[in-house]
């Protein structure tokens, strides 16, 4: 982003020719005081060349274009996830080497994202964005930490899920938000910084709420061990985040050079944890599927319902009803508070869009039963898919608001 100031300042650089016609046209009653100094344009109107909410982003340098080239590649994140899910129903055994490793390669590969996450951060920007706008912030933390486990709770109940499959959408729902929501919600024109130290407060806090939560509200499923949840969440969330935000401002300039590179790290390793995840189970979920394509009932139609009908059909309903839940109401919540347009944004985005990889993570190391990690890794495509919907809707929508009433301001 630069800045467009057109000047042309034409001063004589030697002294007239002395044949110049002499033509006397005022002559000031006292001397004109001339300052060596460089002129001042303390009044001179600069126009900016960004759009229309170019007051709530900061002037920076021009990138390279290869930079531009990375991070496109890293907003085609459904994309990789939902090539990846192909390949793993094709072929499972292409992400053998990845699930023969599990868990310890999946919680490694969630530190790394978390590591990368970290390079990003500076912990006086994280306080001073949190002092600026501390209402914001908290509210969204909670609406984060309640709407969601609140609808993973109301949906298993309602679809009368598996204990297993339950258990894996109630520990979706109490994970922290997901780094995408910032990219999602800067393609649907929302508060990008509210999102961003959204989804810092909400991963720190992640190593007491969401053991915590998930203890209280899957307990009544199976034993789970809040302690050991807990520790794992600060072993492979929090403490890459913070060893990341140490190493950029310990060695600013190696992180410097690195920190192009992350965000497109970060999302193809989410992409080959949710794609190992989904090929461990790829093999029950093709069996209930060809079980009822295979039924005598020749009806296009009616194959279809006996497939949905069926695991596959149960674990994608409960994953899109548990997503759209938390941006309805997160939106909506934000609205009757009297949030501005921008900061409902955000808000709806990032309550809706949790940290899939955590889930898949703590399923897997904590859980007997593998199906327990479903729910997160179809949640890595169908959320990736919504949100990136919602955001490209929101693009072409105005967020100024035109509406009178109160409106919700941090001090």
């Amino acid at each position: 982003m630069s800045l467009s100031l057109g000047l042309t300042l034409t001063p004589f650089t030697s002294p007239p020719p002395k044949n110049h016609l002499k033509i006397p046209l005022f002559r000031p009653k006292t001397p004109l005081a001339i300052s060596s100094s460089p002129p001042s344009f303390k009044n001179l109107q600069i126009t900016r060349c960004v759009n229309e909410n170019s007051q709530l982003l900061p002037v920076t340098e021009a990138k390279p274009r290869w930079e531009y080239l990375l991070s496109t590649a890293a907003s085609l994140y459904p994309l990789y996830v939902t090539v990846g899910g192909v390949i793993a129903c094709l072929k499972p055994s292409a992400f053998g080497w990845f699930v023969q490793r599990g868990p310890a390669s999946y919680s490694l590969s969630l530190g790394l994202i978390m590591l990368a996450m970290g390079l990003t951060l500076e912990l006086k920007d994280l306080i001073s964005l949190f002092m600026q706008r501390p209402l914001s912030i908290l509210f969204g933390c909670a609406a984060q930490y309640t709407i969601m486990p609140t609808s993973g709770v109301i949906v298993s109940k309602f679809l009368g899920l598996p204990p297993a499959l339950s258990v894996g959408l109630i520990l979706l729902s109490c994970c922290p938000g997901g780094t995408a929501s910032n990219v999602v919600t800067l393609i649907a024109r929302g508060d990008v910084p509210l999102s961003i130290v959204m989804t810092m407060c909400t991963t720190l806090g992640a190593v007491l709420f969401t053991p915590l939560l998930t203890k209280i509200l899957a307990g009544t499923y199976v034993p789970v061990d809040a302690v050991k949840l807990s520790i794992s969440t600060l072993q492979i969330v929090v403490a890459p985040v913070l060893l990341g935000s140490y190493m950029q401002s310990t060695f600013p300039a190696a992180v410097k050079v690195v920190t192009p590179f992350t965000p497109l790290f970060a999302v193809l390793m989410s992409s080959l944890l949710a794609c190992s995840v989904f090929s461990e189970n790829v093999v029950r979920l093709k069996s209930s599927v060809v079980g009822a394509a295979l039924t005598s009932d020749l009806s296009l139609i009616s194959r279809i319902k006996s497939i949905l009908s069926g695991e596959l059909g149960v674990i994608i309903l409960s994953v899109l009803l548990l997503h759209f839940a938390g941006f309805f109401v997160g939106y909506l919540s934000a609205a009757i508070c009297g949030f501005i347009e921008p900061q409902r944004r955000a808000i709806s985005i990032e309550v809706g869009m949790q940290n899939s990889s955590l889930g898949v993570v703590l399923a897997t190391a904590h859980f007997t039963s593998s199906m327990v990690a479903l729910p997160p890794a179809m949640s890595a495509v169908i959320m990736n898919i919504m949100g990136s919907t919602l955001g490209f809707f929101w693009r072409y929508i105005d967020p100024s608001d035109s509406k009178t009433g109160p409106k919700t301001v941090d001090k």
